[in-house]
């Protein structure tokens, strides 16, 4: 006697082809969104994207956790990664900063400080040895680790997974070109990219440009880096250096910057560049006491930081004007000025991008902090171990 198997369930089945490939696509462009938010996202029915999500689970591809929107229970839906931990390395100008994701979703992070002047090699030393730290810490086994990815200082060809130019510290191509320094352990892929397009992507996939297709990010640290973000993914352009906003120019005749021009924005809108202007009238002021002094109402420190802003808005006029983003995140420490730097921002940006319906580009605050590049980098290790 024949007996007719079961069908499968939809947890046991595995995503239609279709619907799979939409719903990974829009998780890649913003992920953590809820079922409701993918059906809206995908056009799927809200009995497709159910049906889909719940295999895809299954399989282990992503993870659904409880959460709320609008004050309501809902589920959210974020990519998971098969084969074990992630790590986020970011090796910056004055600390070292690694993120952990063990594989469910909570974050482990640490920052160790960096001495100025310091060379690559010292950097890789402080984060490798940070990140030993963070797994012993953990109990998390270094050959369970599925991937590591690194934001640095400098422009990064990810198709060569060269240096491209010599960044803000030298050094970094023969730290590029040797993986296993921040491998936790042999094996361990170690994957690269420069810290502003890492700090663009975090931003425009879990961040402030969350939801939206294509994001421009400027980060107005110590120096300014940036980013351009479109369809979830980072724009590298042909060399890899795409998106350095920093070096574009808004004065031929202005100061020297460290890359050889002359007028850069970062030597106007970087912290370093702007607490040397305070030095006289204030003394030394770290950028948390800068900002501290605007928010208090101090008009010296006012004036620097919406003169940044209109630095800003002259140096990305151009860049948005072309691009014609759906926002421009700022973000690094400097953001934390909040409107003092944002609306003289957003009134240079009024005056000089072409508008044709009346609506200038939406500028908003990053929502990640200084923590921007690790948190990019640990997407990047997690793609990387997506992409097989």
């Amino acid at each position: 006697m024949s007996t007719t198997p079961p069908e499968p369930s939809p947890a046991d089945a595995p995503a239609p082809r279709d619907s799979r490939g939409l719903l990974l696509a829009a998780l890649r462009r913003a992920d953590g969104l809820t079922q409701v938010e993918l059906a809206r996202a995908t056009a799927l029915s809200p009995g497709t994207v159910s049906s889909a999500v719940a295999a895809l689970e299954a399989e282990g591809v992503v993870r659904v956790t409880a959460t709320t929107r609008s004050g309501r229970r809902a589920r959210a839906v974020s990519l998971a990664t098969p084969g074990g931990a992630l790590v986020g390395v970011h090796c910056y100008v004055d600390e070292a900063r690694v993120v952990l994701d063990r594989g469910d979703g909570d974050l482990v992070e640490a920052v160790v400080p960096l001495p100025g002047g310091h060379r690559a090699e010292h950097a890789v030393r402080e984060a490798r040895a940070l990140l030993d730290r963070v797994l012993a810490t953990t109990g998390t086994d270094p050959a369970a680790v599925a991937a590591v990815g690194v934001g640095v200082p400098a422009p990064v060809e990810v198709r060569s997974g060269r240096v491209a130019g010599a960044g803000v510290r030298e050094g970094w191509g023969g730290m590029v070109a040797a993986p296993g320094l921040l491998a936790p352990a042999p094996g361990v892929p170690v994957v690269f990219d420069n810290d502003g397009n890492l700090g663009a992507l975090a931003e425009a996939r879990t961040g402030a440009g969350r939801g939206r297709r294509s994001v421009v990010h400027v980060a107005l640290g110590r120096g300014v880096s940036g980013g351009l973000v479109v369809g979830g993914d980072v724009v590298h352009g042909r060399t890899g250096t795409a998106g350095e906003l920093g070096h574009l120019t808004i004065d031929p005749d202005g100061p020297v910057c460290q890359c050889g021009n002359r007028g850069c924005l970062e030597v106007y809108a970087g912290a370093h560049a702007v607490l040397s202007l305070l030095h006289a009238s204030h003394g030394p002021l770290t950028a948390a006491e800068l900002l501290e002094h605007a928010a208090a109402g101090d008009p010296g420190c006012r004036r620097v930081l919406s003169d940044v802003g209109r630095h800003v808005g002259t140096a990305l006029a151009s860049v948005c004007t072309v691009l014609d983003p759906d926002v421009l995140v700022v973000g690094g420490v400097l953001a934390g000025a909040g409107t003092v730097l944002l609306d003289p921002l957003r009134e240079v940006l009024a005056e000089r991008t072409a508008v044709t319906s009346g609506a200038v580009v939406d500028v908003v605050a990053g929502h990640l902090g200084p923590g921007a590049p690790a948190r990019g980098a640990l997407l990047l290790a997690r793609d990387a171990v997506l992409a097989g």
